[in-house]
């Protein structure tokens, strides 16, 4: 069951990574809007969905080829990307409810990820 729930939460992480990637290849005003700082820099908001969709990719790339150890490794070092773009948020000018309650939560969602790979 502990392995189910690992690696369950661990595939919905990254595919909800490569998600909004997608989003912000696709729609990118309207991803930057959700993410908390709204922007018309089109080429920026393309790099930052390249960025995610690449790090869902390989983080399904090692849950399914490397195992469970190296997905957590690679979770709890990615993790630092939520929490980049939480201190993103609050310094320019989003709110803190998106800052903690998207961003933050995220970094503490991928590292309990990371936790539950680690046990396995």
């Amino acid at each position: 069951m502990l392995e189910i729930a690992a690696y369950g939460l661990a595939i919905v992480l990254n595919l909800f990574i490569i998600f909004i990637g997608t989003r912000f290849l696709l729609a990118p005003t309207v991803a930057a809007a959700g993410y908390g700082v709204p922007s018309t820099f089109n080429a920026y908001l393309t790099v930052k969905g390249v960025r995610d969709t690449t790090y869902g990719l390989v983080g399904l790339a090692l849950l399914a080829f490397a195992g469970a150890t190296a997905g957590a490794w690679f979770m709890l070092v990615v993790a630092l990307a939520p929490l980049g773009d939480t201190v993103i948020v609050l310094r320019n000018g989003g709110t803190r409810a998106t800052a903690f309650g998207i961003h933050f939560a995220t970094a503490v969602t991928v590292l309990i990820s990371a936790a539950l790979l680690f046990t396995l």
